[in-house]
């Protein structure tokens, strides 16, 4: 205990307590109020209680309990509202103290730093959250919470613990619920409230757009990021390249590198030639036979003509195309659910893509956007990403949504994009920024700049396509020692380019 700096009678033996009032009697302390004393000038005591709040607060009002805002917000603000037997308000220098009448500390309530105050529990916080504003609320710092607030709470509570963990919160709501005497309709406004995050009753009206989403079975957040990369989508010119490989056999050359660079990037690495029997031959590795089926189940709906230029506005409906393409192109690895929706949240780095719960409603809010747009680059640019930020399932999604991709831009005889192991980062940087930041620009720019490099080849000879990507090192992982060449900039006579012969974005 600090009794240099302040000095509160409560934490005081009655010898101590005489002894302060000797000292402030000879003016060596000053009395802020009656039990407090401190060595400070007056100029200095709002900040003093304000860092000394938890040991004032349990001094003058043992056994409180912090409530409403101060309990939502992490007793922040100058103002602190406590429950306790009584209704009062103390006022002290940089500090408010607003006591309401309410129930003592109740199982799931703990001692603040161990003092007589209490801090309540989630559950008792939520259903504080839910009290109706008292006649003299402060304009300054209101004590209620609005119901904007009070659902984004529980929307992030959900989020960041997962539904089960939600679904135990909300049955401990009612436990606790009934320790504090809580009226009955606000425990059923609040299991409502619940119920509608986890999608139990779409009913319900909501007070933001995201709980309107969950209610709803969708991600409201991803929504409004599609429907902004939908309206750059319909006013940006994007460039237009014809399919550079729609006859036999560049339809199937291109479909094995198509194969080959789409699983490279999700970490299926195989040397070149071992990857195109795998593909061309259908020698499956004895030692990697999943991994080989990935090539596979790839270069499979890359060539088949059935998969190659399945548009996906023209079939069912999106999520059920995606079920069957999944299923297809995973049917090796049945421990990942081929077809079938994800259950459990899959995160990428710092990306958490969308709920389960949510996963199939999103698609479907999202797959309707498809029609908003044209046909060709820019559907299957929204197609793409739709996929990507989705994450509908346990595994290959990255690989479905270029699949789908590729498909939309075959359907419209436009170019295929193949996104080779040096462009990988940049690949996945927009990926990132449009996803984190809602930033369309390079997402845009380095899909056109890769669709533009992937059809300045021929794809008739595979030999000769291989060595030329060779040459413009396609194939190389490292941004530091190489640069991604144009193929026509290739010189066989020259161990260098100049400065011109990178790709953009390269």
């Amino acid at each position: 205990m600090r009794h240099d700096i302040l000095y509160l009678n409560a934490e005081l033996s009655p010898a101590e307590q005489r002894a302060v009032q000797r000292r402030v009697a000879a003016g060596e302390l000053l009395r802020v109020r009656a039990g407090i004393a401190t060595p400070l000038p007056e100029a200095e005591w709002p900040a003093l209680f304000r860092r000394e709040k938890a040991r004032v607060l349990a001094a003058l009002v043992p056994d409180a309990v912090v409530a409403f805002r101060s309990a939502f917000d992490g007793m922040a603000g100058s103002t602190v509202y406590l429950a306790a037997g009584y209704r009062r308000v103390v006022e002290l220098p940089g500090l408010r103290v607003s006591i309401s009448e309410g129930p003592g500390p109740v199982d799931g309530d703990t001692k603040i730093q161990g003092r007589q105050l209490y801090y309540p529990s989630r559950e008792r916080m939520l259903l504080d959250a839910m009290a109706p504003p008292p006649r003299d609320n402060d304009p300054a710092y209101p004590r209620n919470i609005s119901a904007e607030e009070l659902e984004e709470r529980l929307i992030s509570i959900c989020d960041s613990r997962g539904e089960q963990a939600f679904l135990e919160l909300r049955d401990r709501v009612k436990v606790v619920g009934g320790l504090l005497k809580t009226p009955k309709t606000r425990l059923e406004e609040m299991d409502r409230l619940m119920g509608a995050i986890l999608g139990t009753r779409p009913d319900r009206k909501m007070a933001t757009t995201q709980g309107t989403g969950r209610a709803r079975g969708y991600d409201a957040p991803r929504m409004d990021l599609f429907h902004k990369l939908v309206q750059v989508l319909k006013v940006e010119e994007l460039p237009r390249f014809a399919d550079v490989a729609g006859t036999v056999p560049a339809t199937t050359n291109f479909a094995f590198l198509e194969s080959y660079f789409s699983n490279f990037i999700e970490g299926t690495e195989f040397e070149i030639g071992e990857a195109r029997a795998i593909a061309l031959e259908g020698r499956i590795s004895a030692l990697r036979p999943k991994d080989s089926h990935d090539i596979k189940g790839v270069f499979d709906q890359a060539r088949d003509p059935a998969w190659r230029a399945r548009s996906i506005t023209a079939i069912k409906t999106f999520e059920e195309t995606l079920r069957e393409r999944h299923a297809l192109m995973m049917a090796a690895r049945p421990e990942v659910l081929p077809g079938e929706f994800k259950v459990t949240r899959n995160v990428a780095g710092n990306t958490t893509f969308v709920e389960p719960r949510l996963a199939v409603g999103t698609l479907r809010e999202a797959g309707l956007l498809m029609h908003d747009i044209d046909a060709g680059l820019p559907r299957a640019l929204l197609a793409m990403f739709i996929i990507s930020e989705v994450h509908p399932f346990n595994d290959g999604n990255g690989r479905l949504a270029r699949l789908v991709m590729n498909s939309e831009l075959s359907a419209a005889g436009e170019a295929r994009i193949i996104v080779p192991t040096l462009y990988r980062e940049q690949y996945l940087d927009c990926l990132r920024e449009l996803t984190r930041a809602a930033r369309t620009e390079p997402y845009l720019g380095a899909m056109t700049n890769i669709q533009r490099w992937t059809a300045a080849f021929s794809y008739e000879d595979l030999d000769v396509t291989i060595d030329l990507m060779t040459r413009c090192n396609a194939f190389e992982k490292s941004l530091i020692k190489h640069q991604l060449l144009w193929p026509d900039a290739v010189d066989d006579d020259r161990e260098s380019q100049p400065d011109n012969a990178a790709a953009p974005g390269g």
